[in-house]
């Protein structure tokens, strides 16, 4: 009985030093008061495959239409308003009447410089024949040389009054022509400025405007810092611009790069940029505000994922790769640019390779996944 005890008392000494030793490292390891866990069901997900593909960077800008020409028609003459020959809004074609003043005065004064050239003409025909005659009269010996030499200038004379004569009858001619006002290009005419009896006063009075609609500038503002890649591209084609009204879908209307400006605007930190736009319909109008969607390049053979793959964590951007086990991990990764719900990963991860699209608030490093039912259903744009 006395060995019994003695097994027994020995057996609760190791129990005891075994416990204070499991209590030691407990604290030593700091897990005193903490349990054990449990193994934790798998977190169910939506995952999708990492695959290869071409991404454009694409710049989504603002931009309002611009007339290819426009003139502001004033008259070269004063006068008062006769006719007016179009409607407002109407397309007219280069070189069309649009207006006409009043030319009574100004075929008057024609007329008057009409008759001024045929008297002098008679004079020049007079001094000419006496130029011939005395001619002939000094050489039989009658007159004088001084004499030849008079009627000589008066004949010179007679000629320049002619020549300013007939200077005369074109600037009366051109004055007339000037009383009709014709469209100095096929475009489109606004509305009426003035009407028939409205005095004009020459290169001041507005008699209607004429934008030329087809084809179309589109006028942007490009952030100053893709300056260096515009200068590089712009000539070379490489360069796509694609233009639609606000609030359509589609692709848009194409439209070719034409200018960038000399200078950066130091108050917005942009630079000016139009491309131009066939506008074939005449759908579009100069003023309009419109979206324009500039291509700057294509990153070729980019590895791509959905975006709801990228999260962002105090170390940068990163993803949950779904191992072939069911298990994940943490994938530090590089974005280059997200479009159209796609992110171009510039490394860290490898076509192929399987990421979370949806349930990382349930996800931790090293975390058992099941992937969902409908898994199969797109992930969210």
């Amino acid at each position: 009985m006395t060995g019994t005890k003695r097994v027994m008392g020995s057996a609760f000494l190791l129990l005891a030093l075994a416990g204070a030793g499991y209590v030691i490292w407990l604290r030593s390891t700091g897990q005193e008061g903490k349990t054990v866990p449990k193994d934790k069901p798998p977190v169910p997900v939506l995952v999708a495959m990492a695959d290869v593909r071409d991404m454009p960077v694409i710049l989504d800008l603002v931009g309002r239409a611009e007339a290819y020409e426009s003139v502001h028609l004033k008259a070269r003459v004063d006068g008062q308003v006769a006719t007016v020959a179009f409607q407002e809004g109407q397309a007219v074609a280069a070189g069309q009447e649009l207006l006409r003043l009043d030319e009574a005065d100004f075929s008057a004064r024609l007329r008057q410089a009409e008759a001024n050239l045929a008297r002098d003409q008679a004079n020049l025909s007079k001094a000419r024949a006496d130029v011939g005659r005395y001619t002939t009269l000094q050489a039989q010996g009658f007159v004088s040389s001084e004499k030849v030499d008079e009627v000589a200038a008066v004949l010179a004379a007679a000629e320049a009054t002619v020549k300013a004569d007939q200077a005369a009858v074109e600037l009366a001619r051109l004055q007339r022509s000037y009383t009709v006002i014709r469209a100095p290009f096929a475009g489109l005419v606004g509305a009426r400025l003035v009407h028939p009896g409205t005095t004009v006063k020459m290169n001041e009075t507005e008699l209607a405007v004429v934008n030329r609609v087809q084809p179309l500038y589109v006028s942007f503002a490009v952030p100053e810092k893709y300056l260096p890649r515009l200068r590089s591209r712009l000539g070379t084609g490489t360069l796509g611009v694609s233009v639609r009204i606000p609030g359509e879908t589609g692709t848009g209307l194409r439209a070719e790069p034409q200018f960038l400006d000399h200078a950066v605007d130091t108050a917005s930190g942009t630079v000016r940029m139009k491309a131009l736009l066939a506008n074939p319909d005449g759908h579009l109008t100069p003023g309009q505000f419109l979206d324009v969607r500039l291509v700057l390049d294509t990153l070729r053979g980019v590895v791509t994922v959905p975006a709801e793959a990228v999260q962002q964590g105090p170390e940068g951007n990163f993803v949950y790769v779904v191992e072939a086990d069911q298990g994940t991990r943490q994938q530090p990764v590089t974005l280059s640019l997200t479009r159209d719900g796609r992110a171009a990963l510039g490394e860290g991860l490898a076509a192929g390779q399987t990421v979370v699209i949806d349930g990382h608030s349930r996800l931790s490093p090293q975390a058992r996944v099941r992937i969902r039912d409908d898994n199969a259903a797109p992930a969210r744009p």
